[in-house]
């Protein structure tokens, strides 16, 4: 199989260094995924998201004149968020801490219910900022 720009491939992660890793391919070949192209998350440590022996699907993005091939992994689309681990923040008010998780309420009772947990949220960032517009510095007429 000939490797051309834009095809997809299927390789094994050979080694991995801070800037990305390199992937080998078919017909002896080999090629680098950089970090930026691993996935679309902020990479704070590359061996979260991608190990030694792994095979990945890549997309070849170019081949330059001596040869070097550029991989994509986020462009051939087969990292899933649930299976890498993610580097988003969970705030503790947006779990659900009543343990009732909605499985045995109408779909009237849900609709309801989300109604009335986003109005008391609206209601407590409108408090919030508020609070931050009515003390302190002025702008326009004010002679500080």
């Amino acid at each position: 199989m000939a490797l051309k720009i834009g095809s997809i491939a299927s390789g094994k992660v050979q080694s991995v260094m801070p800037f990305g890793a390199f992937v080998s391919l078919p017909d002896n070949k080999s090629g680098l995924v950089h970090i930026s192209e691993i996935t679309n998350e902020y990479i704070e440590n590359i061996n979260d998201y991608i190990k030694v022996g792994e095979t990945v699907s890549v997309k070849v993005l170019d081949i330059d004149k001596s040869g070097k091939i550029s991989l994509s992994i986020k462009k051939a689309k087969v990292i899933e968020p649930e299976t890498k681990k993610s580097t988003a923040r969970v705030r503790p008010a947006d779990i659900d801490w009543s343990g009732n998780s909605g499985k045995d309420l109408s779909f009237e009772d849900k609709l309801s219910k989300f109604k009335k947990d986003a109005d008391e949220k609206m209601l407590a960032l409108k408090r919030s900022h508020e609070s931050k517009r009515s003390g302190g510095y002025r702008r326009g007429g004010s002679t500080y």
